[in-house]
């Protein structure tokens, strides 16, 4: 068997997409996978060594990482590579291709692999409704809510029903955690958290002060120093943490993907929003507290049930949208206080149970 997964982007979903493929391999131990990535997010399959290829499409402006394994990517770049990239998958003979993206791209992708079976979610689980015209089979995927469990649901299209949750993250080797704690100090071996302030969209990031007050507060009560992540033009976000923190947190240094899933690991706690490095942090077993404004923690919040979210996603009214368009955004209703007892009960219970 050779089976194609479509989920262009974005890391998150790409992470919550992961658990597919496992199950996907654990079912047909000797089958081919393949993965049609966003060259943006090629770099989350970098760590999955589960997916024996993974063919990427970039923008022609694009300048992304190559893979450290030959062999193993395939890129196609610009508008001048798309049918180059088409071809490719034809080649490739596909029995059953899987568009877990539910948009006209990605469904025409998928039609486009010359799979025998492509399959999709049913129509109303797309993001955009014309995508169902290009699959050879819908899949009913009304009884999950994750969606994570709404990507499992999809594979009961080639038998495989009530698969588990498992995320095939690679440990891979990194300097972060070692330079995180050589950054604490005298307290270098003390237990740590991790804060993620930043979010691709503006509606989902709660206010960088009150990460700050956070972080002084889980270092009165609890003794943890707080370490905060940052990506590409965020470190003055995370610069504005720190310096509300009262010395509480320091900025993380550059870090990877795979610097994130070092520092998950070994965090006693993950603190942050609904972005890529929350959902990559839940992945590999850290303990999360999510902050939720206008998407549903119910469908893309953690899911380990010691978890916890503070969420205002009932009474907003922007519901998965970029920017909020009322008056006072309602992440600013969620109080540092509510936040902070969110973390008391989360250290409370303990690390996840497998």
């Amino acid at each position: 068997m050779k089976f194609l997964i479509v989920r262009l982007g974005s890391l998150g979903d790409i992470v919550h997409a992961l658990p597919a493929a496992a199950a996907l391999r654990e079912h047909f131990p000797s089958a081919r996978i393949e993965w049609l990535v966003d060259a943006r997010y090629a770099v989350v399959l970098r760590l999955v060594s589960i997916v024996d290829r993974v063919i990427v499409l970039a923008g022609s402006r694009a300048a992304t990482a190559r893979s450290t394994t030959p062999g193993r990517e395939t890129h196609f770049t610009g508008w001048q590579g798309l049918p180059r990239a088409i071809g490719e998958l034809r080649r490739s003979a596909y029995d059953v291709a899987f568009d877990l993206q539910g948009l006209i791209r990605s469904a025409v992708l998928a039609r486009g692999s010359g799979a025998k079976r492509v399959i999709g979610f049913d129509r109303a689980h797309l993001r955009e409704q014309p995508a169902r015209f290009f699959y050879t089979e819908s899949c009913d995927v009304s009884g999950a809510v994750h969606v994570v469990d709404k990507n499992l649901a999809a594979l009961a299209a080639v038998g495989i029903r009530g698969a588990a949750r498992v995320f095939p993250i690679d440990l891979t080797p990194s300097p972060a955690v070692d330079l995180v704690r050589e950054s604490l100090g005298p307290a270098s071996s003390a237990p740590f958290a991790v804060i993620n302030p930043g979010g691709g969209w503006p509606n989902k990031r709660w206010p960088p002060g009150r990460y700050g007050a956070a972080a002084a507060a889980m270092r009165e009560r609890h003794g943890l120093r707080s370490v905060v992540l940052w990506g590409p033009g965020e470190q003055a976000l995370a610069d504005e943490v720190t310096a509300a923190s009262c010395g509480a947190a320091r900025a993380a240094p550059p870090t990877d993907l795979a610097g994130i899933v070092a520092l998950s690991r070994a965090a006693r706690l993950f603190v942050g929003g609904d972005t890529g490095p929350l959902h990559l942090a839940a992945a590999v077993g850290a303990p999360i507290v999510g902050i939720y404004g206008p998407t549903d923690p119910a469908r893309n919040g953690p899911w380990q049930n010691e978890d916890e979210v503070v969420s205002r996603y009932n009474a907003c009214a922007c519901h998965y949208q970029r920017r909020c368009r009322e008056r006072r955004a309602c992440l600013l209703d969620i109080s540092v206080e509510e936040v902070v007892d969110a973390v008391n009960r989360r250290l409370a219970a303990g690390p996840p149970r497998p």
